[in-house]
Formats: structure tokens, sequence, C-alpha cells
């Protein structure tokens, strides 16, 4: 049966009541646990690896003294004597009848080879008030390097690369002569196409400087986008002829 809803301000709100017991179902337990938990305990202790399961206990006799866990040396014992432990045998003594070779003359002056030749100090540079001595030979203060033979030659490896590129040149130049599609351009055509590129990239800049600052038609709008793609078109040809020495154009 519903209860009965009284109004806020109505009398029968004040009258205390009783909390409703809620009751919760009993929590399920699993039919297997028995079996479980006796296998767990049987098989609980079968991979154990921190020892021994029962160790046999100190007996109070022994126990822990002051320097018992240093090693200790051997005990000497008094009948043992002393004997020689090395294994080398010392060279025979040698015989009284052995007498040394006499006679025997060497050329060798002994006085000169014993005379002390003063030996020639390094040339050095102090460089602080307290002594500091630094050798001049690895110093820079003195010339080395130009005192060398080949000072100022071109090195073997870059006259052996030089000769290469030559040669590679060369057979590239003979190809291109062979086939007769290709022509080299000159040096003074290279510098009059140059000087033609740049002159034509400074009227387009003066052209693109005397724009309007604003754009507001399409006439205007594309007027300045073909004008700042020709210019950058002519400022990739202007680095490609600066940038190659060798230019080749088809042979028409």
């Amino acid at each position: 049966m519903s209860e009965a809803i009284y109004p806020h301000e109505s009398v029968y709100n004040c009258i205390p009541k009783e909390p409703d017991e809620i009751k919760k179902p009993p929590r399920y337990v699993s039919k297997y646990r028995p079996a479980v938990i006796l296998e767990h305990k049987l098989t609980k202790d079968a991979k154990k690896t921190m020892g021994p399961q029962k160790l046999e206990l100190p007996s109070p006799d022994k126990y822990l003294k002051k320097h018992s866990k240093q090693p200790q040396p051997p005990q000497k014992s008094e009948d043992v004597h002393k004997t020689c432990t090395s294994t080398m045998r010392k060279p025979p003594v040698t015989a009284r009848n052995n007498n040394p070779l006499m006679g025997i003359q060497t050329k060798r002056d002994f006085l000169q080879t014993t005379v002390m030749v003063p030996k020639k100090p390094k040339a050095s540079c102090v460089n602080t008030k307290k002594g500091h001595k630094q050798l001049l030979e690895n110093s820079g203060l003195v010339p080395k390097y130009i005192m060398k033979k080949d000072y100022g030659e071109v090195p073997e490896y870059l006259r052996q690369r030089n000769e290469a590129e030559r040669k590679a040149k060369e057979e590239h130049e003979h190809f291109v002569k062979e086939q007769k599609v290709m022509k080299e351009l000159s040096d003074e055509e290279q510098l009059a196409t140059l000087e033609g590129l740049k002159k034509k990239w400074d009227e387009l800049h003066h052209e693109y400087q005397g724009l309007p600052l604003l754009t507001d038609t399409l006439s205007k709008k594309d007027h300045k986008i073909r004008l700042e793609e020709k210019m950058s078109q002519l400022e990739k040809d202007i680095s490609f002829f600066e940038r190659f020495k060798t230019i080749y154009i088809p042979d028409n």
C-alpha cells in the first residue's frame, strides 16, 4: 500500500517515520571455492626458491664472535720445515778452475764516449711574469710551414681531382658534339643573357613598385599576381645562370 502524501505545511510530516530497512541479497560464493582453496594450499610451497624449507637452528655455544668473519691465514705446524717455494733453479756456482778470458782488446775509446756533450736547449719564450715557458716551434711566433719545400704548391690530391674533372668534361663535350643535339653557350653569350634577364627584372620591378596600394578590383589583383610570377621566374633563371658555368641549349 502506498503511503499518503501530505502538503509541505501539514502537521503529519512532523511524525517521525521508521526508516525502511534495505535487505541486500546474499553475496555470491562459488561452489568451487573449497576445492580451489585446497588446491592452492597443496601447491603453495612447490616453487619456493628462498632456501630450504626447514633450517637447523645454531647451537648456543656457536655464537658470533668478533673478527670471526674475516679470512684467517692457514695455521703453521711445527713439524713442517721451511722450504723454498720458488720453482726456478739458481745458476750453478762457478768452478774454481774456470778462469776468465784474458788478452781481449777493443778499439773503443772509453774516454771519448764518456765525455758529457751538453744538450742544446730548445728555443722557447716566456709569456707570463711567473716564468711560464712555451716552445717557439709550435707557438706560431716563428715561421715554420713557409720554410717547407712544397709550401704554396697545389696538393697532389687536388691535382688528381682537377685532372679527373677535366677529362670528364672533355669526354662529355666530345659526346655532345657527336650527338649534335646540344650546343654550349660561350662566356659572352652567358653574360649577355644574364644582363638581359637582370634588365628585364628591373623593368618589372619598377612597374611593380608603381602599382596602387589598394587592389580593390579583379583586374588589379590579376595584374599584380602576373607581375609577381614573372619576377619569381626571372629570379630563378638569374640564379641558374649564376650558379652554373657550363650551360647547354638545344641546337636547332
